[in-house]
């Protein structure tokens, strides 16, 4: 986070982004964020990069990172870290530089992150066999089948983990269980769909997998605070766009 500030709502647990502090994403998950600071002074600016984990795993060979931290709460920067992210950014005005500094500038932002607070949560990440890794296969499985009846069971399966570590696991990368994470990507998929097709609610909530559409009404005004109708009508009437699927 470069300027301004925002929350992010994962499950039961909220993020709160300031200026110079990040925050490692390992699984796809969905989220409902809000940008708290901004104005057209002094706008929201913030940077993602995509971690390489191959990269990660080679230093993993040389180095062993840093332990602890709270898995979901974002970090401050710390210079070290802040330096040879300036030193990235500054290739984009020295394009000629970038295929030779860029992978080495990238190799120490990433020894950077796994010598931080995150570090453990990066290291799992980047193992084949680590929990966080199967995890992730549940969750591709969840976000391909997300209208189907989902059992804890199979995903357990699909992790090669027994039920109550899947459930543990999961809770641990998501802040939520698998069947809130499956509700969650129905809601948020049934809210862009009213976004587009306002007044079609009983057929939408069909579309994402319910089985009943009341249900479905309730569900998403506890979700979201108002009715599918009228929480549609006010996103269009704002021009909102607040939910993000990472």
């Amino acid at each position: 986070m470069l300027q301004g500030a925002k929350t992010v709502l994962i499950g039961d647990r909220t993020l709160r982004y300031s200026p110079a502090s990040y925050f490692i994403y390992t699984v796809d998950t969905p989220t409902i964020s809000q940008l708290v600071e901004a104005s057209a002074k002094h706008p929201y600016l913030a940077i993602g990069f995509a971690l390489d984990l191959q990269a990660v795993a080679a230093l993993l060979v040389e180095h062993e990172p840093a332990l602890g931290g709270d898995s979901f709460s974002t970090s401050p920067v710390n210079e070290d870290l802040l330096d040879a992210l300036r030193r990235m950014m500054r290739l984009l005005d020295r394009p000629g530089e970038i295929p030779v500094l860029s992978a080495m500038l990238e190799r120490e932002m990433l020894f950077r992150l796994l010598q931080g607070p995150q570090g453990a949560k990066l290291r799992q990440l980047a193992r084949a066999d680590g929990h966080l890794s199967r995890i992730g296969q549940a969750i591709a499985w969840i976000r391909a089948h997300c209208h189907q009846p989902v059992r804890v069971s199979d995903l357990a399966e699909i992790a090669h983990m027994s039920n109550a570590a899947f459930y543990r696991h999961f809770k641990a990368a998501t802040a939520m269980s698998p069947i809130q994470y499956q509700k969650q990507i129905r809601l948020l998929e049934a809210r862009q769909l009213l976004a587009a097709q306002p007044g079609n609610v009983a057929s939408i909530a069909f579309a994402v997998g319910y089985e009943s559409a009341s249900q479905f009404s309730r569900e998403y005004a506890r979700q979201f605070g108002s009715p599918p109708a009228r929480d549609a009508a006010r996103l269009l009437a704002a021009g909102e766009a607040t939910v993000e699927v990472l």
